[in-house]
């Protein structure tokens, strides 16, 4: 049998204590974004089970609103970065969770190769009545006898194999249905978890658990006596004293809280440092992803959201507003760029193109869905028109809307966005001209918009006035791929 606290243990647990305040620090700045839970898709305003928010909004408001009014500014002391910085808290999140997972990896490995699962995983169902035993003698403020040979009391030992086991496979399984293009790709997979807000909603909650397992740990901790416990942790089979261990112990705990302290600050100073080093971890794995999996989404009617809400206002420009008030006859869609054939349609040649519908879930970036059935043209059948030139690898789509006049907040200049060319070709990825049967409401992007049901949201361009074909969307806008990953820090692909 391993000993007890092997160094592996020690490292992987600080480790663990290191990653897990990243993940749940920039958890809740993706949160801030939508502070609203619920159990279905459809998220009606009102209806959520949970709101950590002072905001409320109505489906019927006489006062327009948009989803981003709905985002909350939590401070640096609780989120990272804090302050309404979504992008910059979904690219820690993103990078912190594959260190996690791979420390996660290591340790399972190490558990099994050393033996030392036989700590950790039950082998009788007596584990039961003699842990609730355990729960029963920590109520009446006694210490309960640990288990023959082992270092673990039966509560101990079980509440470790829920934790090890159970809880954090359950956050990277409900972490992953949350990703547009796993479901896109799987839409069963969805219904494990009653969809996207049901994940969400699961994995808040398991958020929720490993919090109160970290307090109860640590009370456990301090009841079975702090100088033994933190040194067997801290310095683990080394021979030491407890006031070593308790100097290196409180020096490692210093360490990530001035750690925390450094990174809130850096990544609020310069926002663009920090979105270009932690894309470099974050970017390869959203490609791939986006890269690998196309959408099989085929909802039926009945599940097409009663109300589906809006992110950003409408335009404000004086061309949109005439091509609004004579119902888009006079609306051209020039296609240009690194193409053999640039051309100007109209939404008559568009729809000449070829038609077709399609039923699919909206994933907003904030974290709210609906679902609805989006009528256009696919935007390969475009491509086929204007043939791209073998430089061409991105498409850009110019909107009509001046973000400085509809949204405001320090932010400026028109909208435009942009995807690689593989997305263009995929088979849900078209022109939206009609929603729910009807021609495209304005608030929703009349009089067309993108739909790339693998992406999330804001990739999906709204009030499009034309498209371009590039070889490096670098030289486009400030270079980041588009107006949020510009203006708002996003990653240039979202698949997750």
């Amino acid at each position: 049998m391993p000993g007890f606290f092997p160094l592996w243990i020690v490292i992987t647990h600080f480790l663990n204590i290191f990653l897990m305040l990243l993940l749940a620090r920039s958890g809740l700045e993706v949160l801030s974004a939508f502070p609203k839970f619920y159990w279905h898709d459809n998220c009606p305003p009102g209806r959520e089970w949970l709101r950590l928010s002072k905001k409320t909004f109505a489906a019927d408001a006489r006062k327009p609103w948009s989803s981003l009014d709905e985002e909350v500014a939590w401070p640096p002391i609780v989120a990272l970065p804090g302050k309404k910085n979504l992008g910059l808290g979904r690219h820690w999140h993103f990078m912190t969770i594959q260190f996690w997972i791979l420390t996660g990896a290591v340790y399972i490995a190490m558990v099994f190769a050393t033996g030392y699962w036989h700590y950790l995983i039950p082998t009788s169902w007596s584990i039961f009545p003699e842990a609730l035993r355990d729960v029963r003698i920590y109520l009446d403020f006694r210490l309960a006898p640990t288990l023959p040979g082992q270092p673990f009391d039966a509560a101990q030992k079980l509440s470790y194999f829920a934790v090890v086991f159970l809880l954090a496979p359950f956050q990277i399984l409900t972490g992953a249905a949350m990703s547009p293009t796993i479901l896109a790709r799987f839409p069963r997979y969805t219904k494990l978890s009653g969809g996207k807000q049901g994940a969400r909603s699961l994995h808040f909650l398991g958020l929720c658990a490993f919090t109160a397992f970290i307090i109860v740990h640590t009370l456990m901790v301090i009841v079975h006596g702090v100088p033994k416990e933190f040194s067997d942790i801290v310095l683990g089979g080394i021979k030491h004293n407890h006031t070593v261990a308790l100097a290196v112990g409180l020096a490692g705990l210093f360490g990530i809280l001035v750690f925390h302290m450094v990174i809130s600050w850096w990544s609020l100073r310069y926002k663009r440092a920090a979105q270009r080093l932690l894309g470099i971890m974050v970017n390869p794995f959203e490609r791939a992803l986006s890269r690998s999996l196309t959408s099989r989404q085929h909802y039926r009617r009945s599940d097409i959201s009663p109300y589906h809400r809006v992110n950003g206002y409408p335009p404000t420009d004086p061309d949109y507003d005439r091509l609004a008030a004579g119902s888009f006859r006079d609306y051209r869609l020039p296609v240009g760029g690194l193409v053999a054939r640039p051309m100007s349609l109209s939404l008559a040649d568009l729809r000449r193109a070829g038609e077709q519908s399609q039923i699919t879930r909206h994933n907003c970036i904030q974290g709210w869905t609906a679902i609805a059935e989006w009528g256009g043209v696919p935007l390969a059948r475009v491509l086929d028109l204007v043939q791209p030139l073998p430089a061409a690898r991105h498409v850009v789509f110019y909107a009509f809307d001046d973000k400085g006049m509809t949204e405001g907040e320090g932010r400026y200049g028109y909208f435009y966005g942009t995807i690689p060319l593989y997305l263009a070709s995929n088979p849900q990825t078209i022109l939206a001209l009609e929603m729910n049967g009807v021609p495209l409401p304005v608030e929703h992007g009349a009089p067309v918009r993108v739909r790339i049901e693998t992406q999330l949201g804001f990739k999906m361009v709204k009030w499009v006035k034309g498209i371009e074909f590039v070889a490096d969307f670098g030289e486009v806008g400030m270079g980041q791929g588009g107006w949020r990953e510009d203006q708002q820090f996003y990653a240039n692909s979202a698949g997750i």
